[in-house]
């Protein structure tokens, strides 16, 4: 266990060399250090994993205290990490995933500017993330979960040259932070009312400390949830993350399967005594947001053009449908999907960087065509990613991870959350066929080439098994660490009468949306797609599909020119204009002054007998009273 910080100095360490000397080291060097230190740190969390899960019955958390971070009065948080099931799954996702992200990257960013650069600030994204899910308390969390933040600023802002990419990583930046400053509200409230930032105590002493629906407690469940929606890009706060593909794709790859956005899911699984202990939080806070997210997304994937924004809005949805299974208690199930997810999401990010290489830079589906030909391999990618993100049954691994999530809302009589899953899973059909169908097949519109390369085939290779059904096999060990569902208990009490009748709802959706899809692009060529959108109806829903319907334009209008007019009205600083009253007041008295001092004694004469009789007039009155 000694090997498990490891696992975040080496990444650390690479980030360190590729940062300090990044001018000096060739591309191969660059590779070596950022890829390397990638590798090392996989290979000791899985020897750290192993050595965990071998001891797992006798001690079900590892603790290993590092030093004392900081000691104010009575708050001394350790530098510490912790191990426990949960740890074990998110530090086998980061590091497995994201090596080999970092290996594909290494092919896609052959010859760019800023090789280095590019590596140094993945490392140290993954090492903040890493520090996110191991740290034993929530103040070294917050470090990790100011890291991501950080670097997905410097990652998706990478091509800095072009403006619009660097307003893009300031969107995701500032937004991101409004979640950020709701969390640290949480974590004040956890202090004063716990007196720890501990994260194994607070889980033990939140049962003993409030009661049910406990109004504190609710505020605090509140700040962490929109702390959460930040970092996981829920509705309200989920408006930066299509622009974030302004980035290069590895890194969208690395942001949308392994490491930030998955950051909320994490957060709220982890301190789950809370939201037990405030189910109307947890139900309306976090599953039903989480449901009209994944909706949402899929109507807006639904209008993209370009392939990475239709894969982004796919995360969106996908993280919904996480935060909907933790709405309805289904901890262990939402973990679950959020391994499965960084699998398929991670093959269909690589795979769209390899077509966008492919045809020299080009994004718009409708500009590329017939790519099944020429890069056969990333056809087999999207094929079994997409069917794994439309969770075809049986053979992919979303069916076993999101099925289970749409069976947990049945279980739960949640019906108003059960059917927004549904239709999420048959809006999820429809885009994700149009996305393949059009990349892949019928004519060649870019002329594309071939590709070649291990480290561009390794990863892709990996990724595919591991998002067929063949990945349902690994599963992570959360038994002790979140509760069962109910779904779980009444299977195991065999009482899951309806668990057929939910499944095949959801595998009917998905067939209909594939129907559909079918209907609308191949046998019909879009023709009544065409006729809709050339309606004004339809034209303004498709116009607002592609605008993420319209939250930007209401951040716009609500947030940011009431912003800009304030800075305007202040550009002239009117708050240090009104010091100088001060100085005028001093020249007015001192030009009263001058204008008194005339040289005329008649003047001086007249002058001094109003005040001799103003003396007198004070002295009488005095004297009176």
């Amino acid at each position: 266990m000694s090997m498990l910080p490891l696992t975040f100095i080496l990444p650390l360490l690479g980030f360190i060399i590729l940062s300090t000397m990044r001018d000096k080291l060739s591309e191969k060097a660059a590779t070596i250090v950022g890829v390397g230190s990638m590798g090392l740190s996989a290979l000791f969390a899985l020897i750290a994993g192993s050595s965990f899960l071998a001891n797992q019955d006798s001690n079900p958390v590892v603790h290993i205290p590092l030093w004392t971070w900081m000691k104010v009065g009575n708050f001394a948080p350790n530098f510490g990490l912790t191990l426990d099931g949960l740890g074990v799954t998110m530090l086998g996702v980061i590091t497995g995933v994201g090596f080999l992200i970092h290996l594909f990257a290494s092919w896609y960013m052959r010859g760019e500017v800023g090789f280095a650069r590019f590596f140094s600030y993945m490392n140290l994204f993954v090492a903040s993330m890493l520090l996110l899910v191991l740290a034993d308390n929530l103040v070294l969390l917050y470090l990790g979960w100011e890291g991501v933040g950080i670097c997905s600023y410097l990652l998706i802002g990478f091509y800095y040259s072009n403006r619009a990419n660097g307003r893009a990583a300031m969107k995701a930046f500032t937004v991101t932070r409004v979640g950020d400053v709701f969390l640290a509200f949480g974590l004040f409230l956890l202090f004063r009312e716990l007196g720890t930032l501990n994260i194994h105590e607070i889980i033990e002493r939140v049962p003993q400390v409030f009661t049910l629906n406990n109004a504190t407690l609710q505020l605090t469940a509140i700040m962490l949830v929109l702390g959460a929606m930040g970092k996981s890009a829920q509705i309200p706060l989920h408006s930066w993350l299509a622009d974030a593909m302004a980035g290069p794709t590895p890194v969208s790859a690395l942001i949308h399967a392994a490491t930030m956005v998955t950051a909320g899911v994490y957060l709220i699984a982890r301190l789950h005594p809370i939201f037990i202990l405030t189910p109307d939080v947890l139900l309306n806070w976090v599953g039903l947001v989480g449901a009209v997210t994944l909706v949402v997304a899929g109507f807006c994937a639904l209008a993209q053009t370009d392939i990475k924004r239709i894969l982004a809005y796919s995360t969106m949805s996908q993280i919904g449908y996480m935060f909907l299974a933790l709405g309805v208690g289904a901890w262990q199930v939402a973990v679950f999907h959020l391994m499965t997810h960084a699998f398929f999401k991670a093959l269909l990010f690589l795979g769209s960087g390899a077509v966008i290489i492919s045809v020299h830079h080009e994004q718009n589906i409708f500009k590329m065509g017939g790519l099944r030909k020429k890069i056969p391999l990333v056809l087999w990618c999207f094929v079994v990613g997409g069917g794994a993100l439309a969770a075809i049954p049986f053979v992919t691994v979303g069916f076993y991870s999101k099925d289970a999530i749409i069976w947990e809302t049945f279980a739960t009589g949640n019906m108003h959350l059960f059917y927004l899953a549904v239709f999420g899973a048959f809006l999820t059909s429809i885009y994700t066929f149009r996305m393949i169908w059009f990349t892949f097949f019928g004519e060649e519109k870019t002329h594309a080439h071939a590709l070649s390369g291990l480290s561009y085939q390794i990863p892709l290779v990996v990724l595919l098994v591991l998002s067929t059904g063949l990945g349902a096999f690994i599963t992570p060990p959360l038994d002790g660490v979140l509760p069962l569902s109910q779904g779980v208990l009444l299977e195991q009490a065999g009482h899951a009468h309806g668990k057929h009748t939910a499944e095949f709802i959801a595998m009917g959706a998905m067939a209909f949306g594939l129907i559909v899809a079918w209907f609308l692009y191949v046998a019909n060529k879009g023709q009544i797609l065409t006729k809709f959108k050339q309606s004004s109806f339809g034209g303004a829903v498709n116009y607002w599909c592609y605008h993420g319907l319209g939250f930007d334009a209401l951040y716009d209008l609500v947030f940011v020119k009431p912003f800009l007019l304030i800075g305007k009205l202040l550009k002239s600083d009117p708050v240090d204009k009104a010091w100088n009253v001060f100085p005028m007041l001093a020249s007015a008295g001192n030009r009263m002054s001058g204008w008194l001092q005339s040289g005329s004694l008649r003047g001086y004469a007249v002058s001094f007998g109003f005040g001799m009789v103003a003396l007198l007039v004070l002295v009488m009155a005095m004297v009176g009273i």
